[in-house]
């Protein structure tokens, strides 16, 4: 829980960064800069760019804004995302068969979404925190408060807003990247004994993706954990625009600036959201946070 806080606190400017950039909020304009290939290209603002201009308004403290109930979420989604796969702990097997891949899977998936579904009403709460920038408003300046606010303008619902999308996108991610792993462990790699790493074997803590090494006899284990973060970069890739989708149906039409219009119309759902985001070409808006080439045709705000 503590090396989670740790890292939750570090990350935090770079979600808080992340998050903007998704809403499709660009404070600054594009400037004229070159792409890797040398090739003039106009860019939208960087990381650090987009970082120090939050720094200027708000202090370096704003880059931590949403961080309370982050924390919150981290915590609280170690502590039960542990308590789930404690029954079967002692039982667990090497993992060299594909039934017993598809057991660890299944059972890694039921944990992570217990956890998500528990730490939700946080993760809309850290999201709106952070999307109040855009218009500086102080909506949700506490995360009691934003409770208490949530519940008084939306229900119950409101904590759960975006939950489908995000939910999707964590069980696919899990499931294409234990099987992909599997299938290249098994047939393209020499078995030597070595066995199968899974992604989510491990979480320490709840939110970081850390692949778990099983004993290895065989000298290919080096080569099977590089197979394994390149399987996890394949399956977050994919599975991006579910993120983005949840991402902004938490914030979508909730009395912020960052969720109406310039930014975004009311959506209906999230299938809405998505198919409005894959009309205009932004399905994989915030995905990067650096080289960002401002793409023909594709709707973006800055003051």
């Amino acid at each position: 829980v503590l090396l989670g806080s740790g890292l939750t606190v570090l990350s935090q400017p770079l979600m808080y960064v992340k998050v903007l950039v998704q809403v499709g909020y660009e404070p600054l304009p594009p400037t004229l800069g070159r792409n890797v290939f040398g090739r003039q290209v106009y860019q939208l603002p960087g990381l650090f760019a987009y970082a120090k201009h939050i720094v200027k308004v708000d202090g370096r403290a704003g880059l931590f804004k949403g961080l309370t109930p982050r924390l919150c979420s981290s915590a609280i989604g170690t502590v039960v995302h542990g308590k789930v796969l404690q029954p079967g702990a002692s039982k667990k097997e090497p993992v060299s068969s594909l039934e017993q891949v598809l057991k660890e899977t299944s059972r890694e998936m039921v944990a992570r979404s217990a956890a998500t579904l528990i730490t939700h009403p946080f993760h809309v709460i850290t999201l709106r925190c952070m999307v109040q920038f855009i218009g500086r408003e102080t909506k949700y300046s506490g995360t009691l408060s934003a409770f208490a606010t949530i519940y008084r303008e939306e229900g119950v619902l409101g904590f759960f807003a975006g939950l489908i999308p995000r939910l999707l996108g964590d069980i696919l991610s899990l499931w294409l990247c234990n099987m992909l792993a599997y299938l290249i462990n098994t047939y393209a790699l020499e078995n030597g004994g070595g066995r199968t790493l899974l992604w989510g074997d491990s979480m320490a803590p709840w939110g970081l993706k850390v692949p778990f090494l099983l004993p290895q006899v065989s000298t290919m284990a080096e080569m099977k954990s590089y197979s394994q973060a390149v399987t996890g970069f394949f399956a977050s890739m994919l599975t991006y625009p579910f993120v983005l989708v949840s991402n902004l149906m938490a914030v979508n039409n909730c009395g912020l600036a960052g969720g109406l219009l310039p930014y975004a119309p009311t959506y209906s759902s999230w299938l809405d959201c998505w198919s409005q985001l894959h009309r205009e070409g932004n399905m994989s808006r915030g995905n990067s946070l650096f080289f960002r080439k401002v793409p023909a045709g594709k709707r973006y705000v800055w003051e």
